[in-house]
């Protein structure tokens, strides 16, 4: 069989071509993917950076630890505690004690300016440690000093705090550091520091979560335990003692590196799922026509005594080979290509500057998931060509007519019914079960592949009611070519409805779900102007005092912090939560309670959504507020989840250390008040920006990010790539066999162009077809989304992705026309006498 296959192949390239390297293609992709994902596993740990040189850093408790029935469960705290006065007492008496302070910085005025400013003291520089390039240290209220080379000694910046001078420039010292014994030379890429005079920064943060002792650590153990807390490494109720290594946990951010990577996992996972899905959809459906279009020969073979087994193990002998060859060929360039994907993330900002793919770490595994994979593909997407190929009877070696018969098997239209029906059952049962999971992103990538696999398998059950009676000679034959001709018809059709699908669905649901996240907040404004700080962090207490003496107007402020309880007694589950006034709220946003009432809303109270699993008015529940304090409230009032974006509320009393300021003012003009006035008012307040309500609900339209945007490209890449060889391959093969066709219609009087026209005009049926298909695809998709929308008490939309649509239709159908001419201007050369 082997040798049979292997001439085969020999003998039928150009029909096997599509499906190699639609194949090759994906176990490149598969391959690329898995050494990424390789590269993404584990994060390295970064040494210590901004206190590189301190001897022992002691940190406020930034970890929330609750005991429950199954084990210990624990949630990183909004922000770290402060360290108890007593212990930092205590400490002072071992050796010199240093407070660190860490703020947002937005300079003003300064092209150059980075937006990623951060203040700190500066008797903290020296334990980077720091050393002064040019300059001397600030001393004044209004002198800084910089890291980086984006400023200079004399350069003016301008703040919301006021005006400052850049008096002196620091770099990072390269050689050990006091006390660490580790080579530094660090650069700290982490961040830009401005350094302040310890007094000022005190005033422009004066709370302190950290600081440095400049003592024995064995010593500053037993200091802190002396005063009732452990002091391990692991952490305790109040603070956390770091040393060696330890210290990075008192950088920014130090997860920073994890977090990127979860994210690339996620996107990478993605591609390579919908790689699979695309690639045995098209190596299928090409093997599916190529052994359709074969029957003659498989009849003169079952004539001359061939056994229907023997047929079959032939057409998975082809599917062996190519996908032998494929798979290795599909290794090979993977290996290539995988530098360039990590090139390409790294400079997109999506991963981090250290992040590479491929070398001897990523192991073999990547490579071996790739090539079985593919060889898999590869022998799945032949089965149900080769089952159908056994079926051919000798009779077929006599059959000369190009019309298909039973165009849609029983197992074709069984194996598709059953896949509509369970999609249909799916999406049903999530809406009863959990609306809430049709919006998020992994739901709305994988669920329409169910969808789209049934379809194309019914396909060809639609293609008589879908093509339309066409004007002209031309269209006559075109129409009734692609009516006679029904499985090529639906192979061209098949992969253009899964990638208008594709893009409707993707596109579509971020479309839908950010309209409704719009109206929500359309619905939900009620204030006139909403002011929020300039430079992104939390207005000044001078600033809110300002905005609140605006005559004419009712001031709401609130802050974002955070709550914590405890789901089914075993679960920690933490919550976006805002601090405001109860009584200014509720005349300044229009919450969508379900039960119970805003007003209710007290320092013993909370306001919840339904996504808690106790969320009855009245109830008492359990919660540890954003710095970790237990409390016990009583649920005023349930809110509806909506798009996600709803959250709990509690007064200030509650806000704890997870209460980061002041970050948003809504302000309502009272009767009788004229806005524009009041509005300029407002813009006379030193460090915030003021924007009207029809602004701030334009601006609240959720933009897609960079990982989810790449990822959305990536996807659709892969699926219009793969239509491209589908189709192509398909249309080359339907041309080859139609040479007897496209002659007699020379000899009965039809001129070169009027064949040209009607290859090019069954192409665009065929495209049409698939592109109904994928619409109605679509259209099914985001109506259950936009009935989750509904049911979550979010406003229910449908936004169909016109732009993206238009694009991927014409680009199917430019590929098409162009390979049904190409591929039939061959046949039109008069034969050789």
């Amino acid at each position: 069989m082997l040798s049979v296959a292997w001439h085969t192949l020999r003998a039928r390239w150009a029909a096997f071509a599509g499906s190699f390297v639609a194949l090759a293609l994906g176990v490149a992709l598969l391959t690329v993917m898995g050494q990424a994902l390789a590269a993404s596993l584990d994060a390295p740990e970064r040494a210590p950076e901004r206190f590189a040189a301190a001897p022992v850093v002691v940190r406020g408790q930034d970890t929330l630890r609750v005991t429950t029935s199954t084990g210990e469960r624990t949630k990183e705290l909004a922000r770290p505690r402060q360290v108890p006065a007593e212990i930092v007492a205590a400490l002072r008496a071992l050796g010199p004690v240093t407070q660190d302070r860490s703020f947002p910085v937005r300079a003003y005025g300064a092209p150059a300016a980075p937006d990623d400013l951060v203040g700190h003291p500066w008797s903290t520089a020296r334990f980077a440690p720091y050393r002064l390039t040019a300059g001397r240290a600030p001393s004044a209220p209004d002198e800084v000093a910089t890291s980086g080379d984006w400023a200079t000694v004399g350069t003016r910046l301008h703040t919301a705090d006021g005006p400052l001078r850049v008096v002196g420039t620091v770099a990072t010292v390269s050689g050990p550091g006091p006390g660490t014994g580790l080579g530094l030379g660090l650069g700290l890429g982490l961040e830009h520091a401005v350094f302040y005079p310890d007094a000022q920064a005190a005033r422009l943060a004066p709370e302190s979560t950290q600081l440095v002792v400049e003592a024995d650590a064995a010593a500053v153990r037993a200091a802190v335990k002396d005063e009732g807390q452990d002091g391990d490494e692991d952490g305790d109720e109040d603070v956390r003692i770091l040393t060696g290594d330890a210290r990075r946990l008192a950088d920014a951010d130090p997860g920073r590196d994890a977090e990127a990577l979860t994210a690339l996992n996620a996107l990478f996972g993605t591609a390579g799922g919908v790689t699979a899905f695309v690639s045995v959809f098209v190596v299928a459906s090409t093997f599916a026509f190529a052994v359709d279009r074969r029957r003659r020969e498989f009849g003169l073979l079952r004539t001359a005594g061939a056994t229907p087994g023997q047929i079959r193990r032939t057409v998975l002998a082809e599917a062996l080979l190519i996908g032998t060859l494929a798979s290795a060929t599909g290794c090979v360039l993977g290996t290539y290509a995988a530098p360039h994907l990590a090139e390409l993330v790294v400079d997109g900002g999506l991963a981090p500057k250290w992040y590479a793919i491929g070398g001897p770490s990523a192991g073999v595994w990547p490579y071996h998931l790739a090539f079985w994979t593919g060889l898999l593909v590869a022998l799945c997407g032949a089965l149900a060509a080769s089952w159908r190929a056994g079926r051919t009877a000798p009779a077929q070696a006599l059959r000369e007519a190009s019309v298909d018969g039973r165009a849609l098997t029983l197992g074709r239209r069984a194996c598709g019914t059953a896949l509509l029906l369970t999609a249909g059952a799916l999406l049903a049962y999530t809406l009863a079960a959990d609306p809430g999971e049709l919006l998020h992103r992994k739901s709305y990538i994988s669920r329409p592949l169910l969808l789209i696999t049934a379809v194309a398998l019914l396909s060809p059950l639609t293609v008589r009611p879908l093509v339309p009676r066409l004007p002209g000679a031309v269209g006559l034959l075109a129409r009734a070519g692609a009516v006679t001709g029904v499985r090529r018809t639906a192979a061209v059709a098949a992969p253009v409805l899964v990638t208008v699908a594709l893009a409707g669905s993707l596109l579509g649901a971020t479309a839908t779900i950010g309209a409704a996240r719009a109206a929500e907040v359309r619905q939900q404004t009620v204030a006139d102007f909403v002011v929020t700080p300039r430079d992104g962090t939390t207005l000044r207490a001078e600033a809110l005092e300002k905005l609140r003496q605006v005559p004419g107007t009712v001031v709401s402020a609130s802050s974002a912090t955070t709550v914590f309880t405890l789901e089914d007694g075993v679960a920690l589950v933490k919550s976006e939560a805002r601090a405001a006034d109860p009584a200014l709220l509720a005349t300044t946003v229009r919450l969508p309670v379900t039960a119970g009432r805003l007003t209710d809303l007290d320092d013993g109270s909370i306001v919840v959504t339904e996504e808690w699993a106790r969320h009855r008015v009245g109830q008492r529940v359990r919660v540890w507020l954003g710095d970790g304090t237990p409390r016990t409230l009583r649920i005023a009032a349930v809110l509806s989840i909506g798009t996600g974006d709803n959250g709990a509320y509690v007064t200030p009393a509650n806000a704890g250390g997870g209460g980061g300021g002041v970050d948003r003012v809504d302000v309502r003009v009272r009767t009788g008040g004229d806005p524009a006035a009041v509005g300029a008012r407002l813009r006379t307040v030193d460090g915030v920006r003021v924007t009207s309500r029809t602004q701030w609900v334009r601006a609240a339209l959720p933009q897609t990010n960079r990982t989810t945007r790449l990822g959305m490209l990536l996807v659709l890449g892969i699926a219009l790539l793969y239509t491209g060889i589908s189709v192509a391959n398909t249309l080359a093969m339907a041309a080859a066999e139609r040479r007897a066709d496209l002659t007699a219609l020379r000899r009965a009087g039809a001129t070169s162009g009027q064949i040209l026209r009607l290859a090019a005009t069954e192409a665009l049926i065929a495209v049409a077809v698939g592109t109904l298909l994928g619409l109605l695809v679509t259209v099914v998709n985001l109506t259950g989304l936009s009935a989750a929308l509904h049911l979550l008490s979010a406003p229910p939309s449908i936004v169909l992705p016109w732009q993206a649509l238009t694009w991927t239709t014409a680009a199917c159908a430019l590929l098409a026309t162009t390979t049904a001419v190409t591929s039939t201007t061959p046949a039109l050369r008069p034969p050789r006498s």
